[in-house]
């Protein structure tokens, strides 16, 4: 069977470039390679699964058609292309052409035309053809031999839709009447208008009974009310957007059926494009593991667009300090192999002195563990390794025999614990757990290589192989040649020989310290020193010890809990069934959404997702609510079985075998706002907004009887952050004076004194307050009250008539990101925004509402962070046996021993509200309890 492709290539790229919007993917020389690394990853997939034997991918051109002549109007609202998107379009042309996939176009012709003329070309001569797109219209082409083939996207299987999957999606008689449905509901992304009031579900109802838009058109007398008005106004709208709708059969293009056979990849093409790009896995899928990205790292990018002319690469404002194309102009990439280094093996008593004193002799050292796992409070070491001389470095073995293994780390007590030495580490925050249980306290400055980049570029990828190639040009050896590949059959060091291990560990030290060395001038020039001296590296202390103590779980209060929450789901399960009269599975989003919206008819324009089902979304589901008390069970069935799942019989599977506590484990390379975020499990998401929810929190509770938990928790620490930045009068007088903050804006807005305001007004001012910082518009607002848009936008407008301080900020703000690329909390941690200045509407509001929510959230959270480090030092000088055990949010949480509460008390207060220094006072609450629930 000859099995032909045929790409619908700029819609695929938009696709691609969008699924990754809100964690776009950029090299280490800033360019966004989203749309690339999707159209590859799809592209690639598609090869293996569907195995083609002929492919294509067709593009637009900028030269007009005859639908744009017909229809001025055609097209004519599209946005502009996202800067980083039209950046991407010659390397996926220079993809496509290393997997020597023929590139069609033709003046005149859109991509859908030429794709259907030789889709139909295609079939007469024994093809079965596949025209791989995301886009609706193309449904008017499916026959016996062609498809629509829709590749995979946010976790959904990819779909190919043949005739019957056609006829039921569109609930048609015959594939030619997809066209007259497009005709009468027209297409707000084509601008194509249909005709006013005929949405998806009248659009059918009507090709139903009269058959075309021609039909509906002459019997146009035989419809009701404003349907028939608007099919009579608007029927010769109706016939040309028909027409616009319609894919041409007779593009002039040539069917070359040799020219369309797959060819293999160029190796030449190929491995240059992934090396600039940094396509290190879709490198090795392609090549397999001997693909490195520095074997042919160049420098210079592409400056040409699919057709050969010249593109202007859109210059940054961003000042982020990323390595340059010039560090890469070097004739050959590094490795090991061809690096002159002194890598030793210390496997001797009298090697391990001599080391050791060269160690105390140095200003700083970088050293790093190897060990039998990725859990610091479960693994064993393997090895250690230190350098304090680029190139040079030293391995030192340690036996798997406990005692033996605690002599040697014993030998080492004197360079760890030694404060005059400073300590350089990649993620070192997990070598200093490891090292905790063996009894060792490292002492002195900390610099981690991970947390130096987190700052310089907080948008990209901070493991140390892919800061190695980008910043060094050196490609380290790879954890997979000693260990095997990921999955339950991958090895531990302690299997591989000594011998193959000592370059390995000792080439890890030694990359940390050339990256330290690299690193250090960098956070100068942005800035962002002070930053990682005072706050960053001394917090690595703090969470080390918060995980190396973990948290005591009371397993029956989680036991009886879920048998608890299984009861409650079974009778909300079992109230949806009485109530719809009808049993099916509750936890299937489609069979779902046919009882809700087929049986009950809940929502007469009810949408459905594109593989024709409806949509069930907790957003879906919730502006339904007020409706029906089944949704309202449904909602409920769901929050307590993702609160069962997720928590409630996840939590007693992490106590840590050794310690029988929780030890999460926190991250503080990953928000690019320098909040902390947590796994195993991840504390931030336990949910805290609903008494069922807030139930988990029972189940943390103090070490013994003769402690108790206490929780702090800063109040409303955003908003009077955001007065602090903005010096909002009205803001700040409220704040000063005691009173309560959203009171005082509802009497603003709405003109009354404070003892007027009602709840329902309080509560609306409150959305406004906090949807402000993330930039919410009247739409959001109206949302989210379940009030008319008009009356939102008044709220707003009165908002900001009433706190100018705070539409400064806004204004200031933004026009402080749009020059320099970047916004700052208060102490310079910086968020780049790349897309500040964007032609693209939706990129560019995205990239706005960041700006204004960045300076406000990060500088909580370095207030929060700087907290911690004082509190956790005063615990420490004042010889205290209380712990701080969490960080979640705004709120630490605490084991204080019953006889130091008051003290810790006093501790926590102080340190909580004078960390950053401001001109609104800082509150915070604290409670205390027996259980978290209790103290919070």
């Amino acid at each position: 069977m000859k099995k032909l492709f045929l790409l619908d290539g700029m819609a695929l790229i938009y696709r691609a470039h969008f699924a990754l919007s809100k964690n776009p993917r950029f090299t280490s020389t800033g360019i966004n390679t989203s749309a690339v690394m999707g159209f590859a990853n799809t592209l690639l997939e598609v090869l293996k699964k569907e195995k083609p034997t002929h492919i294509a991918v067709v593009f637009d051109t900028e030269a007009p058609t005859e639908r744009h002549t017909d229809f001025e109007a055609y097209k004519a609202h599209r946005q502009a292309m996202p800067e980083d998107l039209a950046t991407a379009l010659p390397y996926v042309c220079k993809l496509i052409e290393g997997f020597g996939i023929p590139v069609i176009t033709k003046d005149g012709y859109e991509a859908d035309d030429i794709i259907g003329t030789l889709a139909k070309e295609g079939e007469r001569q024994g093809f079965q053809v596949y025209c791989m797109t995301p886009d609706k219209d193309f449904a008017q082409l499916v026959s016996e031999n062609i498809f629509i083939y829709k590749p995979a996207r946010m976790g959904n299987d990819m779909e190919v839709l043949g005739v019957p999957e056609i006829l039921a999606k569109w609930e048609i008689e015959n594939v030619e009447q997809v066209i007259d449905i497009l005709g009468l509901w027209g297409d707000a992304v084509d601008n194509i208008p249909g005709i006013p009031g005929v949405g998806e579900k009248t659009a059918k109802t009507l090709i139903k009974q009269y058959g075309s838009v021609e039909n509906i058109i002459a019997n146009a007398h035989e419809l009701k009310g404003k349907l028939r008005e608007n099919v009579e106004t608007y029927a010769e709208q109706g016939m040309i957007s028909k027409k616009l709708a319609t894919i041409l059969l007779n593009v002039p293009v040539e069917f070359d059926e040799q020219s369309l056979l797959l060819e293999e990849p160029s190796r030449e093409l190929l491995e240059p494009l992934f090396a600039e790009l940094e396509f290190r896995t879709i490198g090795k899928r392609v090549f397999g593991e001997s693909f490195s990205v520095n074997d042919a790292k160049g420098g210079a990018g592409m400056q040409t667009d699919l057709f050969g002319n010249a593109v202007e690469q859109p210059e940054s404002k961003s000042k982020v300090f990323v390595a340059t194309p010039e560090m890469f102009d070097q004739p050959a990439a590094k490795t090991i192999e061809n690096t002159p280094h002194d890598y030793k093996l210390i496997d001797t008593p009298e090697l391990r002195k001599e080391l050791i004193s060269l160690l105390l002799q140095q200003e700083s050292i970088s050293f790093d563990t190897e060990t039998t796992g990725t859990d610091a409070n479960l693994a064993d070491l393997v090895g250690l390794s230190f350098s304090f001389k680029p190139g040079e470095g030293y391995y030192i073995p340690v036996p798997e025999n406990r005692d033996v293994a605690q002599l040697i780390v014993d030998e080492f007590k004197v360079v760890w614990e030694n404060e005059n030495i400073a300590k350089i580490g990649q993620n070192i925050k997990y070598d200093m757990l490891i090292l905790m249980w063996y009894g060792v306290a490292i002492k002195g400055k900390l610099f981690d290589t991970m947390l130096a980049h987190y700052l310089i570029d907080p948008d990209t990828r901070h493991n140390m192989d892919v800061l190695s190639e980008n910043y060094l040009n050196y490609s380290p050896i790879s954890i997979t040649t000693l260990i095997g590949p990921k999955g339950k059959n991958q090895g531990t060091m302690r299997d591989v020989p000594v011998e193959k291990v000592v370059d390995y560990a000792a080439e890890d030290a030694d990359v940390t310290l050339q990256l330290a060395n690299t690193f250090r001038p960098m956070l100068t020039t942005l800035n962002a020193e002070q930053l990682a001296t005072d706050v960053e590296n001394p917090l690595i202390y703090v969470l080390a010890d918060i995980e190396k103590e973990g948290v005591r779980i009371d397993m029956d209060t989680l036991i009886n809990y879920s048998k608890e929450l299984e009861l409650d789901i079974r009778r909300f399960e079992q109230n949806v069934y009485d109530k719809c009269g009808i049993k099916f599975n509750l936890a299937s989003p489609k069979q779902l959404g046919e009882v809700l919206f087929d049986k009950l008819q809940l929502d007469p324009k009810a949408k459905k997702t594109k593989t024709g089902q409806y949509q069930t979304g907790e957003d879906v589901l919730l502006a339904l609510a007020n409706k029906s008390d089944i949704v309202k069970d449904i909602l409920d069935f769901r929050q307590l079985q993702k609160l069962k799942s997720t928590y409630v019989d996840a939590l007693p599977l992490l106590v840590n075998p050794k310690t029988g506590r929780v030890h999460t484990s926190y991250n503080q390379a990953v928000a690019a706002t320098g909040r902390l975020s947590s796994n195993n499990p991840n504390l931030q998401n336990i949910p805290i907004r609903t008494e069922r929810g807030r139930e988990v929190r029972k189940a943390f509770i103090p070490r013994d009887e003769n402690h108790i938990l206490l929780s702090a928790d800063y109040s409303q620490i955003e908003l009077r952050i955001i007065a602090d930045i903005s010096k909002e009068e009205n803001m700040l007088d409220a704040f000063n004076k005691g009173i309560d903050i959203h009171t005082a804006t509802a009497a603003k807005v709405y003109g009354i004194s404070i003892e007027e305001v009602d709840s329902t007004q309080r509560r609306n001012a409150k959305a406004v307050n906090f949807g402000i910082i993330y930039g919410q518009s009247a739409f959001g607002l109206s949302q989210n009250l379940g009030i008319p848009r008009k009356e939102a936008a008044e709220i707003i407008e009165q908002y900001f008539a009433q706190y100018p301080g705070i539409k400064k900020y806004m204004s200031d703000t933004m026009n402080f990101a749009r020059e320099n690329g970047f916004v700052e909390t208060i102490l310079g941690r910086r968020r780049y925004l790349r897309d500040i200045n964007s032609a693209n509407q939706t990129v560019r509001g995205f990239a706005e509402r960041n700006a204004i929510n960045a300076p406000i959230q990060g500088s909580a959270a370095d207030m929060i962070k700087v907290a911690m480090i004082n509190i956790h030092k005063d615990i420490k000088d004042r010889g205290l046996q209380s712990k701080m055990t969490m960080q979640v949010h705004d709120e630490l949480v605490f084991d204080v021993l019953k006889t130091e509460v008051e003290e810790m008390k006093e501790i926590i207060a102080h340190r909580m509200k004078t960390a950053i220094k401001t001109t609104v006072p800082i509150e915070i609450e604290i409670g205390q309890g027996e259980t978290w629930l209790a103290a919070h």
